[in-house]
């Protein structure tokens, strides 16, 4: 009798060891596919957070602010002149690039829409060959000649986070054809793009 209530729970443990394997593996795939996007330069791995500390540093730098064009210039300002470092191996957490105080274009693009988001901005990742900024939607009339990404008829402002002390509506160095995917961060999906033009 004992004998076979032991075997019964030696089976029981098994079957719950697996449930939680198999579990551990669909969770740890969902982790990775909203992380990663594939792009014609290899596969992208986004590092966004909603943090405490990105929370507090976002709204600290933007307490003197009154208005949205105010704000994401300051968080632009932050970021810019975080200097720029090219880790060639490895990617940094938002966080880790305001404690080690340097970062490349993806670690500090991964800052600025962090803090873009704590905002509520409307902001997204663009991908081009070997580099990515950050275009965000604002409307202010002190932005009307400024050129910017029109996207499916939406106008965005390109944030350059390696160009020290850059405005908002950075310059396209790109061409239209150049730009690879454009990613909601947080979701990590594609823009389905119908049309791009650049110009005011």
């Amino acid at each position: 009798m004992k004998s076979e209530s032991k075997k019964n729970l030696s089976l029981l443990i098994i079957a719950i060891s697996f449930i939680a394997f198999i579990y551990g593996t669909i969770k740890a795939m969902a982790i990775v596919d909203r992380t990663h996007v594939g792009t014609s330069n290899g596969i992208y791995r986004s590092y966004v957070t909603t943090s405490q500390e990105i929370q507090e540093k976002a709204f600290a730098l933007t307490a003197h602010c009154s208005d949205a064009l105010c704000k994401v210039q300051s968080l632009l300002d932050f970021v810019t002149n975080i200097p720029y470092k090219t880790n060639t191996f490895q990617q940094y957490s938002a966080q880790k690039t305001i404690q080690q105080n340097f970062g490349d274009c993806d670690d500090k693009s991964n800052l600025l829409i962090s803090m873009l988001h704590v905002l509520g901005s409307e902001a997204y990742f663009v991908l081009v060959p070997k580099h990515i900024f950050v275009i965000t939607a604002i409307e202010d009339k002190r932005l009307d000649k400024t050129k910017g990404l029109w996207v499916n008829g939406k106008k965005y402002f390109i944030l350059e986070s390696t160009a020290r002390n850059s405005n908002i509506g950075f310059p396209l160095h790109y061409r239209l054809d150049e730009l690879d995917v454009i990613i909601e961060p947080f979701s990590n999906d594609k823009l389905s793009i119908e049309h791009l033009e650049w110009k005011e």
